[in-house]
């Protein structure tokens, strides 16, 4: 793939070494989705080559012809040294975690196993499409707590759903997306204490989603759920894919509170086998030695944010943009412009730049849109151009 030559010393920014025309050349969603006149800025894939630990490790095993069946315990090793590391979590003990295949297929284990059909499961809306899929293509019932006006989970609000939720005398699990998709929040220590009580008083068990967790900003500060006070019947799903990239090589952990251990003892052996032995490689390698890499990201992806919320300054204040402290994914307010429920729709046939529309985010999604950050300045400034010509 053609890369933009770099000139500065120690790791480079990712986001700053493929060129488009080199991007077009991928055979991924996010590039086969839409026409080539068409700017992809929608879909959580990054504009990145993979991190060089990364790519050596897979190298090696193919040459090694190392694509059999996982086995062992490195990945779980792994995100444990980087726990600690990172979070100054010391918490995460290996033998009480499960290798899944991705995230959300994850998550629909951990719901197997302390919900049953037609229980509700509680989401803080506006929130990740596939919560609302997977749960309902589980038989479960999607039951929303929306987050306050300030992207911030509201715990009166959630304390009430909790109510509502196991008021029949039926089980309720509650889904935490953590940091939060689309808005970037970062819950607190304080927060997610808060939670863990509402749960333990009411009987809801949790299982956080904590894809985004490698991918907080300088100054904020990433808390495990399962490492506060309270949290020992929670469950966690963790993984490296967004952090590196890693969406294609499928592989993530299952991990358990001190009193959720039985309960993912009982997860069945063969959803052992569906992740990729390659994917684990490629996870272990990027928690284990790609650490300066991740750095990189996190200072260009800094720097994307400052870009766009001053590119919308200027030239489209009426988007109301927030920039969160996690993720890659701008969560942009157009409901000031008049483009009705689904903007995002108005700029890709105006504009030709592709965002993901806020209706599939649940409550408080119409007339916002979602922008993927993970891409260079030159795209980022190419799309608010094309954005502001389709208000013209």
């Amino acid at each position: 793939m053609t890369r933009i030559p770099h000139a500065t010393s120690g790791e480079p920014n990712p986001l700053q070494l493929l060129t488009l025309d080199g991007l077009r050349r991928r055979t991924s969603m996010k590039w086969r989705t839409y026409p080539e006149d068409v700017l992809p800025l929608w879909v959580a894939e990054m504009d990145v080559p993979l991190a060089e630990p990364v790519l050596r490790a897979v190298t090696d095993a193919l040459e090694l012809g190392d694509t059999g069946y996982p086995a062992g315990t490195a990945y779980a090793e792994a995100l444990a040294a980087f726990a600690g590391k990172r979070w100054d979590w010391d918490g995460l003990a290996v033998e009480r975690t499960a290798i899944v295949p991705d995230v959300m297929l994850g998550v629909v284990e951990m719901l197997k196993l302390v919900t049953g059909y037609g229980d509700a499961v509680v989401v803080n809306s506006p929130v990740y499409p596939p919560f609302y899929h997977f749960v309902a293509h589980l038989d479960r019932r999607v039951v929303e707590a929306p987050l306050g006006a300030d992207a911030r989970i509201d715990l009166g609000v959630l304390e009430e759903t909790f109510r509502q939720a196991v008021a029949d005398g039926r089980r309720a699990a509650y889904l935490l997306c953590s940091p939060h998709n689309p808005t970037g929040t970062v819950h607190s220590a304080e927060e997610l204490s808060a939670v863990a009580a509402l749960a333990e008083r009411y009987g809801v068990r949790v299982v956080a989603d904590e894809i985004h967790a490698p991918l907080v900003v300088g100054g904020a500060d990433f808390v495990p759920y399962l490492s506060v006070p309270g949290a020992e019947r929670g469950l966690s799903l963790m993984s490296a894919s967004k952090a590196w990239n890693l969406a294609g090589l499928k592989a993530a952990l299952a991990i358990a509170g001190l009193g959720a251990a039985a309960d993912l003892a009982r997860m069945p052996e063969e959803v052992g086998h569906g992740p990729s032995h390659v994917g684990i490689i490629a996870h272990t390698a990027a928690l284990r030695d790609g650490v300066a890499w991740l750095d990189a990201l996190l200072a260009g992806l800094d720097t994307n944010r400052r870009l766009l919320a001053d590119l919308l300054a200027e030239h489209l204040p009426g988007i109301r943009y927030r920039p969160g402290d996690a993720t890659y994914l701008a969560w942009l307010d157009c409901r000031a412009l008049g483009l009705g429920d689904d903007p995002a729709d108005v700029f890709l046939h105006r504009g030709r730049v592709a965002l993901n529309s806020g209706l599939p985010f649940g409550t408080g999604g119409a007339g916002h849109a979602r922008l993927n950050l993970a891409t260079s300045t030159e795209v980022i400034t190419e799309a608010v151009r094309r954005m502001t010509a389709a208000l013209h």
